[in-house]
C-alpha cells in the first residue's frame, strides 16, 4: 500500500512508464504495481531464485494482464539495459528481523554476521541494477528489517557512492509510519513498526538518479510470429487485436507496442513469461492454456458457464462436473461470471482442464452463505 503511496507521489502514472520490480516474488508487489501503471506501460518483474520466479509466473498469469513481462536473472544482467527504466523497485533480500512478530523462525535465523551478510548483498544488487535506470528515474528501496545497516545507512551510500538524490514523502498522522533520517545525508525514510500500525516490520526509501548512463548499443532478437493460417484461429479468442508470438510450439499475444521492447528483453534476459499465453495448435484448432481463461484480453464470444457455489468448488478440485452446456468444444467456467478456467464439452462427459498443481486439495464444505 506505502509502495503505492510512493509511486502517485513521485512519478506520473498516467504517462507510459518501464518500470522493473527486481525482487519480486512471489508478486505481491508487482500485481499491484500493475494495477497502476497506464496500459501503455511495460512492467518487467524479476526473481533471480529459480522456483521462486515460477511462483511469480504463476500469480503473474492470475493477474491476467498482457503488459508484464516475468524474468529470472541475476541483477547484473540489467546492466546490459542501460538508461532503460524509468523505476526500479527493490525490495531487498534482507536479515528479516521486521518479521520476528509473524515468523517466530526468523529470530533463530537472526543474527550481527547476518546482517552484515545482507548489507553488503543489498549494496551488491543496487550497484549492478543503477545502471538500468534512466537519469531522472526513480528508485524505491525497500526491506523488511529493522537494522540501520540494511536501511538508512544504504540510503547514505546510495548519496555518497552513486549521487543519488533522496525523496521525501508527504505523509499523515494517522498512519502511524515513523520517518527517519539517515546519520550520514540526512536522507528521509519510512519505517513501519507492528505496535504502531497494521502490519509487519518495513522499511521504504525513495532516490532519484542524477547522472546518465551511455546509452548501449541494443540488439534486437528475431521473435517468430503465428503464420496467416494460425492468427486466425488464435485471435478469434481475442477481444482486440494483438501481436501473437510463437515459441516451441507455443503462442503468446502482446500489445503491439511492447514488440521492440520484448525483442530487445529477449536478446538480454532470461525469460519466463510474456503478456498472456495463448496455448497450442493442433489440428488447426487451439488447445487453450488457463492464462488465457484468466485474462483480460479473451473474447466475449468464448462461451462461458456459470456455476453454483458448490460446482465451482469442485471445479477447482478438479472433480466431474455434472453439467450440460447448450454447445460442445473449449469453453469457460465461471463463478457469478468470473472465469475459473477450461473445460471441453464432449458429447458424453465434460473434461475438467484446471490445472491440477493448483488445484485444491482439501474438501470443503461451507459455504460464503452460512459465513
Amino acid at each position: 500500500m506505502f509502495l503505492e503511496e510512493a509511486l502517485k507521489q513521485l512519478t506520473d502514472l498516467s504517462q507510459p512508464l518501464k518500470v522493473l520490480d527486481l525482487c519480486a516474488a512471489p508478486g505481491g508487489k508487482s500485481t499491484h504495481i500493475q494495477s497502476l501503471i497506464s496500459p501503455e506501460s511495460l512492467l518487467v518483474s524479476n526473481e533471480v531464485i529459480k522456483s521462486r520466479s515460477n511462483i511469480l509466473t504463476d500469480n503473474i498469469k492470475k493477474w491476467g494482464c498482457e503488459n508484464v513481462i516475468v524474468t529470472n536473472n541475476d541483477p547484473a544482467a540489467f546492466k546490459k539495459l542501460p538508461s532503460y527504466f524509468d523505476v526500479i523497485v527493490a525490495d531487498a533480500p534482507c536479515s528479516g528481523s521486521g518479521l520476528f512478530r509473524k515468523d517466530e523462525g526468523a529470530i533463530g535465523e537472526w543474527s550481527v554476521n547476518n546482517v552484515a551478510l545482507c548489507c553488503r548483498r543489498q549494496q551488491r544488487i543496487l550497484a549492478d541494477v543503477l545502471p538500468a535506470l534512466k537519469e531522472g528515474g526513480l528508485l524505491i528501496y525497500s526491506t523488511c528489517s529493522y537494522s540501520k545497516e540494511e536501511d538508512e545507512d544504504i540510503g547514505d551510500w546510495l548519496v555518497k557512492e552513486f549521487g543519488m538524490k533522496n525523496e521525501k514523502l508527504e505523509i499523515r498522522n494517522e498512519w502511524n509510519i515513523v520517518e527517519s533520517t539517515s546519520e550520514g545525508t540526512g536522507s528521509y525514510s519510512y519505517r513501519f513498526f507492528p505496535d504502531k500500525l497494521k502490519g509487519e516490520g518495513f522499511f521504504l526509501s525513495c532516490f532519484r538518479k542524477t547522472n546518465e548512463e551511455n546509452e548501449g548499443r541494443f540488439k534486437l532478437s528475431k521473435l517468430e510470429k503465428a503464420n496467416n493460417k494460425e492468427k486466425p484461429v488464435l485471435q478469434s479468442y481475442l477481444k482486440k487485436e494483438m501481436e501473437i508470438i510463437k515459441e516451441n510450439g507455443f503462442f503468446s499475444a502482446i500489445p503491439f507496442f511492447l514488440l521492440n521492447d520484448l525483442a530487445l528483453l529477449n536478446s538480454i534476459l532470461n525469460i519466463q513469461y510474456k503478456g498472456i499465453l495463448l496455448g497450442q495448435i493442433m489440428k488447426d484448432k487451439l488447445i487453450p492454456d488457463h492464462a488465457l481463461a484468466l485474462s483480460n484480453v479473451i473474447s466475449g464470444a468464448v462461451p462461458l458457464n456459470n456455476l453454483s457455489y458448490e460446482e465451482a468448488i469442485l471445479y477447482l478440485q478438479k472433480g466431474e462436473l455434472n453439467i450440460r452446456p447448450p454447445q460442445a468444444g473449449w469453453q469457460l467456467v465461471a463463478f457469478k461470471n468470473h472465469a475459473l478456467g477450461w473445460i471441453n464439452a464432449l458429447p458424453n462427459r465434460i473434461n475438467n482442464y484446471y490445472p491440477k498443481e493448483i488445484r485444491i486439495l482439501k474438501q470443503r464444505n461451507d459455504h460464503p452463505s452460512e459465513k
